[in-house]
């Protein structure tokens, strides 16, 4: 709960402080089409953001994309509060924080493009015919950061279960993200949640097996969306519009070429990963139908989140949904 006060005070400070910026945008970048576009991290689990700007879906509705990473949905927030991004693409949890703090002069979530948790459970050990509440009991799970969206989704998960946190189940939240692999690797956890192309990846090595996937077990959650300011969205509606249209696109050429044609798409945003990596890791998240076909939320996606969000204790109350969500242009997709 003290990170979560952290933030909104930090959002607030930042409000204040960066006012003026916001009123200086670079307007004519925007009217000439150029959006600043600022995601919380770089991931495959967005896939049809990549694969709109490198087929060139954006440039056919006019939009010339300006990607920045966060490193971090602070970051990503303090990017739209001081003018230096037009959109963010992080969790709704975010605007929710905010909301729940008091602001009302924040961002909107006018599109959404994941609707699960993007984590797969890896095993040490191969387990068929996997019983979450038995096969979890008594063993220790490298579970995410605690107070990020994986951890605050898998003790939902648990507790959902009849698993009560280190009490049933001993959940490491306390490694950092980029460490969870060599700390699972070299401690007695039995357990660890990974991303893709990490678990494909790990599973591949010979050293974990796949026992299933975090957001299949919690249910439709929307993980990461796109925000931006209502100002924004009521004078640039049409780019806006664009945008989601662009997405949606590249969402249909995901779920519709195969998935080595997609690994290539994606190839010049991950210079690091090699095709075959990208080509597993798309298999599994359309395995698991990560992606949302309409940019739309649905409130009920929205009340799981909040009820993630309770769970962990980062909220006390309901936020409305109308409050943090504006469907009016996802709508028109």
């Amino acid at each position: 709960m003290k990170k979560v006060l952290t933030f909104v005070c930090a959002f607030v400070l930042c409000c204040t402080s960066c006012l003026f910026f916001v009123s200086c945008k670079k307007g004519d970048d925007v009217a000439n089409g150029k959006i600043r576009l600022n995601e919380v991290t770089h991931s495959v689990f967005y896939a049809p953001l990549y694969v709109a700007i490198n087929l060139g879906f954006m440039e056919e509705e006019g939009i010339e994309i300006e990607l920045t990473n966060g490193g971090g949905s602070d970051v990503s927030m303090s990017a739209l509060l001081s003018g230096a991004a037009d959109i963010a693409l992080m969790g709704p949890e975010t605007v929710v924080y905010v909301e729940n703090g008091g602001s009302t002069n924040h961002p909107m979530v006018f599109g959404q493009l994941t609707q699960k948790d993007g984590c797969f459970l890896i095993s040490k050990t191969k387990i068929d015919d996997f019983d979450f509440a038995k096969d979890l009991r008594g063993k220790t799970v490298i579970a995410g950061r605690n107070g990020g969206m994986p951890a605050m989704t898998f003790t939902y998960v648990c507790n959902s279960f009849g698993l009560k946190h280190n009490v049933d189940v001993t959940l490491d939240t306390d490694t950092a993200f980029n460490m969870m692999v060599p700390v699972f690797e070299s401690t007695d956890a039995e357990f660890c949640t990974m991303f893709e192309p990490t678990a494909s990846e790990f599973v591949a090595s010979g050293k974990g097996y796949y026992v299933g996937s975090v957001g299949e077990f919690s249910g439709d959650i929307p993980y990461t969306c796109f925000m931006a300011y209502p100002k924004f969205l009521k004078e640039h509606s049409d780019l806006a519009e664009g945008f989601l249209r662009a997405i949606k696109k590249a969402y249909l050429y995901i779920t519709t070429e195969d998935s080595a044609k997609v690994a290539k798409a994606l190839k010049p945003s991950f210079d690091g990963t090699s095709e075959a990596s990208l080509a597993a890791a798309i298999e599994k998240y359309i395995e698991i139908d990560v992606w949302k076909s309409s940019p739309a939320m649905s409130k009920d996606s929205y009340n799981r989140m909040l009820s993630v969000l309770k769970n962990a204790g980062t909220i006390s109350s309901d936020v409305d949904f109308s409050k943090v969500v504006d469907n009016s242009i996802a709508n028109k997709i």
